[in-house]
């Protein structure tokens, strides 16, 4: 019997509002994904993002296309060919990869040797904002371990002054999201070093970073927008000390496991990050993330509703999927 897709777009609101340097939102808009075969299913959810040219209806669509080749029975290698990297192809392969957990009864923590996945300690991430705002951002996560804070303005050096002083104990993740310049970078770096920051994230855009290589790393520094794919890494030696995978860029779980060990045979240190999605989206980044140097995968804690069941958290302790929500 044929395998069946469902593709379904849906949204879930977001707790107050999330800024970053590029524009705000109040909700998630999600593509989910449901492959059916032989009275079981597996899902996998996308989150289309406009800064790669991404839109509901484009991914939508994208997907739909896909309807032929997945009743047909494509796998997830053949699938790498037919589909570019992007949202469209992560929320197609993580479905796959729930379907096989769902038919074969191995899960798919087995399958890719995390055996068992343990609970993993993510970042909790501050929206940017003027700094007296995000002074109290910081002070009600202060409990946290570790915090990511969205900066790329002219006053970040005030907003990580503000945010390192209301959290003092906490470990701090600054993500600029291409919004720092050649001008203002060693700077910043500096400052943020004084400040004991841990990890600066993607602080000039795509491209136009050549400059990393020239420079000072007092903090490391991690590629984001700059890294999608394992063919992609090459290009990023000398410039970046760790990378930045997200499934929604790598397009799937097939890819990003392949974009991780090759991540780490090159030296990058290892971040899984997410886009703001429900516990759907988190399930196989928490599987990818079991060996990673740094998680961020804090959608789900940024809705003001999530999926049932979801993950479970507490605290900034993410415990692994139970195999009725994915994998």
């Amino acid at each position: 019997m044929a395998r069946v897709i469902s593709v379904e777009m849906e949204r879930f609101p977001i707790a107050g509002t999330f800024t970053i340097s590029r524009g705000s939102k109040t909700e998630a808009e999600v593509i989910t994904v449901t492959i059916a075969d032989g009275g079981r299913s597996g899902r996998g959810e996308c989150v289309p993002y406009k800064r790669y040219g991404e839109t509901m209806d484009g991914v939508y669509a994208a997907i739909e296309a896909m309807r032929d080749p997945i009743a047909d029975g494509i796998d997830r290698t053949a699938l790498l060919a037919a589909m570019p990297a992007g949202a469209a192809r992560n929320a197609i392969d993580c479905a796959l990869w729930d379907l096989e957990a769902k038919l074969t009864g191995t899960p798919v923590a087995a399958a890719i040797g995390v055996l068992p996945p343990k609970p993993l300690e993510t970042a909790y991430t501050l929206s940017l904002a003027e700094p007296e705002a995000m002074a109290a951002q910081a002070r009600a996560n202060a409990a946290r371990p570790l915090l990511k804070v969205k900066i790329g303005g002219d006053n970040d050096m005030a907003r990580i002054r503000a945010v390192t002083e209301s959290a003092p104990e906490s470990r701090i993740i600054l993500d600029a999201n291409e919004g720092w310049t050649d001008e203002t970078i060693e700077a910043n770096l500096a400052f943020a070093a004084q400040h004991g920051i841990t990890l600066i994230e993607q602080p000039l855009p795509a491209g136009k970073d050549d400059i990393l290589r020239r420079i000072a790393h007092p903090v490391p520094v991690c590629a984001d927008e700059s890294v999608h794919a394992a063919k992609d890494l090459d290009a990023l030696v000398g410039l970046y000390d760790a990378v930045n995978i997200k499934l929604d860029k790598s397009g799937g779980l097939t890819e990003a496991l392949r974009l991780r060990d090759r991540a780490r045979d090159l030296g990058f240190g290892i971040m899984v990050g997410c886009m703001v999605g429900t516990s759907l989206a988190m399930a196989p980044a928490v599987l990818l993330a079991q060996d990673a140097d740094f998680v961020d995968l804090d959608g789900p804690l940024l809705l003001a509703r999530d999926r049932e069941p979801g993950l479970v958290y507490q605290g900034s302790l993410v415990s692994p999927p139970d195999r009725e929500l994915w994998g």
